[in-house]
């Protein structure tokens, strides 16, 4: 089984994923473009057992998933269960809720985000947190990112996303190195200018300096990398696909 390599972030196709049969013809397609992993995000309802058959199906690996701190913190002997189901080991959240967006409330997320981590470690599962901009604010000195790592146990990981640091003021690959031995899947975008605005761009397309980023990440010990595009300016089927040529050309292959 494929444990490490590129990975298309399901959360790129969210308007193609809204059903049962909207899921499986998306994954084929994806698998037909050369991914052979998917992070799984932003999926229609399903039943679990369907996913399974679909992913193995399509020879599919499930990386990583996205879920709400909801049912982390309510739900999670079934979130266990069927993340056992897909034979997807890492856990992560998209997105922190509003209310933790406070200096405490940071703090008090890192603490209970290592619980939940710590849970998740003894079944044999990672849960990595996905950042995006506002958490390089700074609080008095520490960006809401420092807070976050800097009270929390080792086993909650991070999930860097590259286009959000480089948005948020910060170096990508500092962040990359800095959560050395805390990282097993990244988020890959580029960022582009469109008439002086940041805009986000398919992997190597953009400005971001990959080279560094590259060294870092594989210093770091990233098994995937998820590439993820919110916002597309062409089909994002061909952003995925462009983005995979690059990781190619790069010497990122599925392991």
């Amino acid at each position: 089984m494929i444990t490490s390599g590129a990975a298309a972030q399901l959360f790129t196709l969210r308007e193609f994923t809204r059903t049962p049969a909207d899921i499986a013809a998306t994954i084929k397609r994806v698998k037909a473009m050369g991914y052979n992993a998917v992070q799984l995000s932003a999926l229609g309802p399903i039943d679990p057992k369907e996913l399974a058959a679909i992913l193995q199906g399509e020879g599919m690996v499930a990386a990583a998933t996205h879920v709400g701190w909801d049912r982390l913190r309510n739900d999670l002997p079934t979130l266990i269960a069927e993340h056992k189901l897909w034979g997807c080991r890492h856990v992560a959240i998209g997105g922190l809720p509003g209310e933790y967006r406070t200096a405490e409330g940071y703090v008090r997320f890192a603490k209970e985000a290592t619980e939940v981590a710590r849970a998740l470690r003894a079944e044999g599962l990672t849960f990595s947190y996905h950042n995006h901009s506002f958490e390089l604010e700074r609080f008095g000195g520490p960006t809401a990112l420092e807070l976050i790592y800097d009270n929390s146990g080792p086993e909650l990981l991070a999930e860097i996303d590259t286009y959000w640091i480089q948005h948020g003021g910060a170096d990508p690959a500092e962040w990359c190195a800095r959560v050395k031995d805390r990282m097993v899947i990244v988020h890959f975008k580029d960022m582009a200018v469109v008439e002086g605005a940041p805009v986000m761009a398919e992997v190597g397309e953009g400005n971001l300096n990959w080279p560094r980023i590259l060294q870092a990440c594989r210093a770091t010990g990233v098994q995937w990398y998820a590439v993820e595009q919110d916002v597309c300016r062409r089909d994002p089927f061909e952003s995925l696909e462009i983005s995979l040529r690059h990781l190619r050309a790069w010497g990122i292959e599925d392991r």
